[in-house]
């Protein structure tokens, strides 16, 4: 068997991707004007931002595109102009107006227009893809947004079809789905009417730092800077990412200096390289989500009984101060921590004692299930121990491993039993969360909510749909913040969703890399602004 440096080649690759050539021979140290980093990211599916909802693509696309609205690529959470200048709410509550900066071109040299702005939202919703309800909890659907969405000159203008709180829809511009590409570009690739969806799943046509140049599913992706980037132009010339799940196979391409970052060290590979004066560990607040789905079309799964001994026999404090001991903590509620409303009451721990007696009051006999599970160290220690622990509470639990596109496939199609699965916010407000744990529009197969969690699980929140809805329309910041509280309350004590774990970023850095900044709690790694 080869050694992980040779099966995983990544300078020789590189050089091949830079040379345009077959490799030669590996050389230690990255090219001086190009980010290397590996990390999983078998979980992408598509660069089309107004289809990608994976949370691998959202760093590679926060540097390929832009929006009306940013996130600081700096202070996080804070909202910043991005290709509108200003905005501003009508008296009406419902008319949103946005003025386009001027002077910014995309990626082909066409300029940004409003008119690109709107085509973007607008192709949002027609396409009707994953991330698609972001935009329509406005309102906004196939047949209205024609005259919901326009521009005039320089000026973009959206009538949602209710006041809302100004911050939610302003967070939710900033989310990939609010990306603005290239109308002229992207509709010279339209075939049989996809407004160039299919084209975009592998190139790019927008406005920021970088441009795709080529994406290898489940293998890399590389990215070229562009001159005349409007925030100034990327300091490294380009970007390679590299699908590396194998944790100690990252420590050993990182101390040979074959990559620049790794984003997928476990803690005992982490610890292992402190001290090293070659190395930094950058820790960062991180809003991601581990969580358990379990799908309703199973008979048992909505027995509340079974559901209450499984939250019983999860291992939380065990697996966080062991095999994810730096980098996840306890968490139970789905608003993440370092939102307004978060809720970090943890009420569950492992009790094999009560989960037995609940199994036995449910009335269910000799359950036997299975997890889908991606294929990727740290997924697998954590279903390992679910399928250690759930046994002893008399769960006999089969493990389905696959890739992260096979494992999301089945999870969109609602064809699994239970799934391990983690959740990022996609902008910085909790109705992020709550929209998608807590409601669910429809919850037949056909309907293809597939944004939605509580669709994909096959669970009908009930009332709690009113509550979320309720909270993001309340302005009292305070009132707003005490709904989401009891909201929560309710559903980690009901939903077949369970909350186990809240991301603690830890990326190990070579020491010569520098303005590393990887989003916060929404996640989105500035690239462009790094230096070696």
């Amino acid at each position: 068997m080869s050694s992980p440096i040779l099966r995983h080649a990544g300078a020789a690759t590189l050089a091949a991707f830079l040379a345009g050539t077959a490799p030669a021979a590996l050389f230690a140290a990255t090219p001086p004007d190009t980010l290397v980093m590996a990390d999983a990211i078998d979980d992408i599916i598509t660069f089309d931002p107004q289809e990608s909802f994976e949370l691998s693509t959202g760093n590679a696309l926060n540097n390929i595109y832009d929006g009306l609205i940013e996130l600081d690529p700096i202070e996080d959470g804070k909202l910043i102009p991005g290709l509108a200048e200003s905005w501003s709410l009508a008296e009406d509550g419902v008319t949103y107006t946005f003025k386009m900066k001027s002077g910014i071109t995309f990626s082909s040299g066409n300029p940004v227009r409003a008119e690109d702005a709107a085509f973007s939202l607008k192709r949002a919703v027609k396409l009707d893809k994953n991330p698609a309800f972001i935009l329509n909890q406005f309102g906004f659907t196939k047949d209205n947004v024609d005259d919901k969405i326009k521009a005039d000159g320089d000026t973009l203008t959206l009538v949602t079809d209710k006041p809302y709180a100004p911050s939610f829809l302003y967070n939710c511009l900033t989310a990939t789905v609010g990306n603005v590409v290239d109308e002229k570009e992207v509709m010279s690739h339209e075939v049989d009417g996809d407004m160039g969806n299919e084209w975009l799943r592998m190139n790019s046509a927008g406005a920021g730092a970088y441009t795709l140049k080529s994406w290898k599913p489940k293998e890399s992706y590389f990215l070229q800077a562009r001159e005349g980037y409007w925030r100034g132009d990327a300091k490294l010339k380009r970007v390679f990412m590299r699908h590396i799940p194998e944790q100690a196979t990252n420590r050993l391409l990182l101390e040979n200096g074959d990559i620049d970052i790794s984003r997928e060290m476990g803690p005992v590979d982490i610890a292992g390289v402190e001290g090293n004066p070659d190395i930094t560990v950058q820790e960062s607040p991180g809003g991601q989500l581990y969580y358990l789905g379990l799908n309703q079309k199973v008979d048992a799964f909505k027995n509340p009984k079974v559901l209450d001994a499984i939250r019983w026999s999860i291992d939380y404090e065990g697996l966080a101060s062991t095999l994810l001991k730096g980098q996840w903590t306890v968490h139970q509620a789905f608003v993440p921590t370092g939102f307004l409303g978060a809720d970090n009451d943890t009420p569950y721990k492992l009790d094999i004692a009560k989960a037995k007696e609940l199994m036995k009051e449910s009335g269910v006999e000799d359950l036997s299930t299975s997890i889908v599970v991606r294929n990727v160290q740290e997924r697998m220690d954590i279903a390992q121990s679910l399928q250690n622990t759930f046994g002893q509470a008399g769960i006999k639990v089969e493990l389905k491993v696959g890739d992260g596109a096979e494992g999301l496939g089945i999870y969109r199609a609602r064809q699994h039993e239970i799934t391990l699965q983690t959740w990022g916010p996609d902008y910085p407000d909790p109705n992020t969360n709550a929209s998608t744990f807590a409601e669910n529009p429809g919850n037949k197969d056909e309907d293809k909510n597939t944004g939605y969690l509580a669709w994909r699980n096959s669970y009908d929140p009930g009332d709690m749909k009113a509550q979320a809805q309720a909270a993001v329309v309340e302005k009292d910041t305070d009132k707003r913040a005490a709904m989401y509280m009891a909201l929560q309350k309710e559903y980690m004590m009901n939903a077949p969703i369970i909350v186990m774990f809240q991301q603690a970023q830890q990326d190990a850095l070579r020491a010569d890399v520098k303005d590393w900044h990887t989003g916060g709690a929404t996640g989105n790694a500035a690239y462009w602004l790094v230096t070696k």
